[in-house]
């Protein structure tokens, strides 16, 4: 009878330190697996502020750091389809002249392969409970030019709520022991680039 006790006891333990085992490592796995969706979902719509904004500065020469004046933008601008034709005075055929044919809404252009896209959304951070990118524009000097930058991005810590806090700080640790900015960025405040961090 206590051979049987024994014998049982043993088995209960040799499972529970198998689970413990297994889940040490599918832990890490699935973590890896929601930073790897949620990081999808995050550049996604850091792709989309980029588009607004490129579309922005092509109607105002400047990007804006309001994601009201954004938002507005896309829902009601317009940005103008050109045509360009050879300038019919110029016989050398390097003359061209611009000629605006019509004009397409910005939400349209930008936004027509998504139905039902919701506009309001853009600002939020995806998996953070309506937490708002941050977004900076400006100008900086380069050359002795003044060129037009913005910046938009989301922290780690905000998009990766509510996964395994230690492994979260372990990842962020890991960007910070390489000099890696502890998020997903587009564009930049010190350079004139429009690239995202992950690209």
């Amino acid at each position: 009878m206590k051979k049987t006790i024994l014998q049982i006891a043993l088995l209960i333990i040799a499972v529970f330190l198998a689970y413990l085992i297994y889940e040490s490592v599918m832990r890490p796995v699935r973590f890896n697996k929601e930073r790897n969706l949620r990081t999808e979902l995050v550049i996604q719509g850091l792709k989309d502020i980029r588009s607004a904004q490129i579309a922005y500065r092509s109607i105002h020469q400047r990007y804006t750091k309001s994601f009201d004046t954004l938002i507005a933008f896309v829902r009601t601008g317009e940005i103008p389809v050109v045509k360009m034709v050879p300038d019919p005075t110029d016989t050398t055929f390097t003359r061209s002249i611009r000629d605006t044919i019509g004009y397409i809404p910005v939400k349209d252009s930008l936004f027509a392969n998504r139905p039902g896209y919701n506009l309001d959304n853009l600002r939020y951070i995806p998996s953070s409970s309506k937490e708002v990118y941050k977004m900076d524009a400006g100008q900086i000097e380069r050359s002795k030019v003044m060129v037009n930058v913005f910046e938009a991005y989301a922290l780690n810590q905000q998009f990766l709520k509510g996964l395994d806090p230690q492994l979260v700080n372990n990842y962020n640790d890991l960007l910070e022991s390489t000099q890696r900015f502890p998020g997903i960025r587009v564009g930049s405040m010190e350079e004139a680039t429009l690239d995202g961090n992950w690209e």
